[in-house]
């Protein structure tokens, strides 16, 4: 693990009583920090690693600098003229560097100078409860201070990789999301257990980078998307070299004396690797929290209402990945907006808007969260797949159209290839379900959302008319074919 840079506390002084206590300095507790200082309330958020947390520094924006130069190396091979520009591959050494800078070299000095301007006091240390809005810290040197929040306690201490029980896993010492996108060298041999978002983005980037990727799936890849999506990923995967298991998973797990790691397939043949990373799912960091001091289970997911409240608890809040709602930073961020305003209106008594779509409430986590998966080919999917649709009972109507062959797609290069997907509910006539598989689809999602939040009727989408010669006129192809006897 790289080594962590922590500049000093926000210099406000310290109180022992705030309106608001937030536990965990991430994008969700800055939000929610922020949010309830505009409406007005004082705000101590105490963080025991870096301000900033998991996305700035092991998450979204590390991964994206060491997937974005393979991405764009590819877009240049595609095009005549540029193509022929081309005369070596993917510089690992200066896509680390880059993704140093994007990570800011793991130095939170930024993000406090950020909490200082906006008026949020900070403390360092790890924050338990000690019963209803009293919040115990310990600092890192071993000293501790008792804090009472007034009105409310969040917790925004997200989430951390979860082991799946193999035999050796853990003596094998596995890198997770956290090694594999802070890594100072690209290994040779690369194994990556696991074929959710986290996994294929790693097999694509790594790839990219020169490894010798193998990338293991239970059973197919980016389950929760529509199949398709998760085909073509594996699809390009192979083409570019890696290799992709499906419908397995490794029975043991040997880290041999030389530092290689030797995985044991259910089929007897034995995989090694210069690292494994694990890319299985998510647990909740709220083991060591102190719940059992308020009749909570340490270590569970925290059951919220849609303003984000604890049930059971009307001064606590779970917020962004710890309640299992979403776990995506923007919807984090975007439960924090509500939850931060909410807060703030409870405190001095304000009306609270909690109907559906309300200004207090997070509506949007059902039914149309948005997520781009970075892979090559790139997933853009919001609202249900058709399959989900069905399941809830939807009288539904699925149109699918071919992105490569939109007139936009063939100056994007040679044999462009993708899939567009509409589900439609046929009794109101609006989208709830949308998907893109292809390169450069990420940006044209949000059009998407927009009309899947505002139940746009399909009868007015059909005056949104896209400019031509774009991606985005892939609504005109889709609405067209909707319309089609």
């Amino acid at each position: 693990m790289r080594p962590l840079t922590t500049t000093a506390e926000t210099d406000f002084p310290p109180q022992d009583e705030y309106d608001l206590v937030v536990i965990g300095a991430g994008a969700v507790g800055e939000n929610v920090a922020d949010r309830a200082v505009q409406g007005g309330l004082s705000v101590l958020i105490v963080e025991s690693e870096l301000v900033g947390g998991e996305c700035s520094y092991w998450a979204c924006m590390p991964s994206k600098a060491l997937l974005r130069a393979g991405s764009v190396l590819r877009a240049a091979h595609a095009v005549p003229g540029a193509r022929a520009a081309i005369s070596g591959g993917v510089d690992p050494e200066a896509v680390l560097a880059s993704r140093d800078d994007i990570a800011s070299h793991w130095n939170d000095a930024g993000q406090v100078r950020w909490l200082q301007k906006t008026g949020i006091a900070l403390a360092r240390g790890h924050a338990r409860l000690d019963g209803e809005r009293r919040i115990v810290i310990t600092s890192t040197e071993g000293s501790t201070r008792i804090v009472t929040a007034r009105h409310a306690v969040a917790i925004c201490t997200g989430t951390t990789a979860a082991l799946p029980p193999i035999d050796g896993l853990e003596a094998a010492r596995p890198w997770t999301s956290r090694e594999i996108t802070s890594t100072e060298a690209v290994p040779a041999r690369l194994a990556i257990i696991g074929g959710g978002v986290v996994g294929c983005e790693m097999a694509t980037a790594f790839t990219s980078l020169g490894s010798a990727v193998t990338l293991l799936a239970r059973s197919g890849l980016l389950a929760g998307v529509e199949q398709f999506a998760g085909e073509a990923v594996a699809e390009r995967l192979r083409a570019d070299g890696a290799e992709v298991l499906l419908g397995t998973s490794p029975e043991r797990i040997e880290r041999r004396a030389d530092g290689t790691v030797a995985l044991t397939l259910p089929s007897g043949r034995v995989l090694e690797a210069d690292e494994v990373v694990v890319a299985t799912g998510r647990a909740p960091v709220t083991g060591d929290l102190g719940l059992e001091t308020i009749g909570l289970e340490p270590g569970s997911w925290l059951e919220v209402d849609d303003t984000l409240r604890v049930r059971g608890h009307d001064w606590l809040y779970g917020v962004g990945d710890v309640n299992h709602r979403a776990l995506l930073t923007h919807q984090g961020k975007y439960q924090a907006r509500a939850a931060g305003d909410v807060i703030a209106a409870r405190a001095s008594g304000a009306s609270v808007d909690d109907a559906p779509w309300g200004a207090h409430v997070a509506t949007a986590d059902h039914d149309a969260v948005p997520q781009v998966t970075f892979t090559s080919p790139e997933v853009a999917s919001v609202g249900l797949t058709a399959q989900q649709a069905e399941a809830k009972g939807l009288r539904t109507r699925v149109v699918d159209y071919e992105i490569g062959w939109l007139a936009g797609a063939t100056v994007h290069g040679d044999d462009y290839r993708g899939t567009a997907r509409m589900v439609v509910d046929e009794d109101r006539e609006v989208i709830v379900g949308f998907t893109l598989v292809g390169d450069d689809v990420g940006e044209l999602l949000h059009a998407a959302t927009i009309a899947i939040v505002g139940e746009v009727p399909l009868s007015r989408l059909w005056h949104a008319v896209p400019s031509y010669p774009t991606l985005s006129e892939i609504w005109l192809r889709l609405l067209e074919g909707y319309r089609r006897p």
